[in-house]
């Protein structure tokens, strides 16, 4: 499986990005489809998830109520809406498909990935 990212890019404080995460293949492993970012010198950090079958969502305490993730079974492309986005938002943004690691959304639960897409907020 091929994740392809895009949509990064430059905004101001308060603005919005959306981002879009393609898939080569459609997989039958039922496996979440999920959103981590990784700022300079941080860790990387789980941002959204969504169920393979699309029902269900989950989403890290910064994100909520400002970050929605969907997703397209047709196209099978996952997207996520970032709204109100604020300075420490700023990070390498990736897509990822994997399963979670215990009870959490870990990088250490994904066997894919895809390279990463640039957000960059300013004042």
């Amino acid at each position: 499986v091929q994740l392809q990212a895009s949509g990064g890019g430059l905004v101001q404080a308060g603005g919005s990005l959306r981002l879009s995460c393609a898939a080569s293949i459609r997989t039958f492993s039922r496996s979440a489809r999920c959103w981590f970012r990784q700022a300079p010198g941080k860790e990387r950090e789980f941002v959204a998830a969504i169920s393979w079958s699309g029902h269900n969502t989950d989403y890290a305490d910064s994100v909520k109520g400002r970050f929605a993730i969907s997703g397209d079974v047709v196209r099978n492309t996952v997207y996520l809406q970032m709204n109100s986005l604020q300075l420490d938002d700023t990070a390498v943004y990736y897509c990822a498909q994997g399963s979670r690691y215990g009870d959490i959304w870990s990088p250490r639960g994904m066997d894919y990935w895809g390279k990463g897409t640039q957000v960059t907020v300013s004042s």
